[in-house]
């Protein structure tokens, strides 16, 4: 019987462990390491170009005149001069300076947090068709106590923009990860050119002369510019942008003066004069860029 007994548990025994071997294992699954984010593609450098319209804000050449006495014992040159700067002062409108603006960019991108982008970018254009052309403003004073003459003078300005340029810095936000939202600010240049001139004389007064001045002004100005913009990247390592730029070149002033004799051609009165004109405006473009991504693949853990 004890022989028997220990045959039937030897025999349970080894049931109990077939049976446990065919049941499912609820060993966990090995972990796997959770896959790399994607390489940043807008991290580079790039190149470009850009075409679009430019248009100014300020559209005046003012002329702002003061009188220069030069014989007050010529009857009548003190007032004569009053009158001649009133007539010589004036704002003339000199276009909008806008036109058709082209050239071309290159900077440089850094893609952090997954969806923001940090970037410098430089560029020039130069702008044709401009509309600043000549225009001519036509004063005319009484001279007080001396009727009816009259001071009568011609002023002319031109003022025009040439060429643009910035070197601005970028951030942006990524909407999807083609697509980029972005402000940006910094240095603007240009180059500008004012021209001024006034030709006067007195209806009614023959023995005094017409005379006449005027200034030139061409070179660079410099100044700061704002704007933002959406950069969309269509194909890998090329993007589209379209963005807006306000500039401001400061104010070009120039100083001249002019003056007339009177009988026996002494030195009888004159004109000193200041003529401002403000360069800034509004810059609507749109771009192409080609990146250089040397963003390197992701890493693949091996176990």
């Amino acid at each position: 019987m004890k022989k028997i007994a220990l045959s039937v548990a030897a025999l349970a025994l080894t049931a109990g462990s077939a049976l446990a071997a065919d049941l499912p294992s609820r060993k966990a699954p090995p972990m796997l390491p959770p896959p790399p984010p994607p390489p940043p593609m807008w991290t580079g450098f790039y190149v470009g170009l850009n075409a679009g319209g430019t248009w100014a804000n300020s559209s005046n050449t003012n002329l702002v005149s003061a009188p220069v006495t030069f014989n007050t014992n010529v009857g009548g040159a003190q007032a004569a001069g009053i009158a001649s700067a009133a007539a010589g002062s004036a704002f003339i409108p000199t276009g909008s300076q806008g036109g058709f603006i082209g050239g071309g960019q290159f900077g440089y991108n850094w893609q952090f947090y997954n969806s923001f982008v940090l970037g410098f970018e430089a560029d020039i254009q130069g702008i044709a068709g401009t509309s600043g052309s000549n225009a001519s403003v036509v004063g005319a004073a009484p001279v007080p106590g001396i009727a009816p003459v009259t001071a009568v003078a011609v002023n002319t300005a031109n003022a025009s923009l040439d060429y643009l340029g910035t070197a601005r810095g970028r951030l942006g936000w990524l909407f999807t990860p083609t697509l980029l939202l972005y402000g940006t600010g910094g240095l603007a240049y240009g180059g500008v050119t004012s021209n001024v001139a006034t030709a006067q004389g007195f209806i009614n007064q023959a023995n005094v002369p017409g005379f006449f001045g005027g200034s030139n002004f061409s070179g660079t100005q410099v100044g700061w510019t704002a704007g933002g913009g959406v950069e969309w990247m269509f194909m890998p390592n090329w993007s589209a942008k379209v963005e807006y730029l306000y500039y401001d070149l400061g104010t070009v002033t120039q100083n001249f003066a002019y003056a007339t004799v009177g009988a026996g051609n002494t030195p009888m009165l004159g004109n000193v004069v200041q003529a401002t004109h403000r360069f800034n405006g509004n810059v609507v473009r749109a771009g192409l860029n080609y990146h250089f991504n040397w963003a390197s693949a992701p890493v693949v853990a091996k176990y």
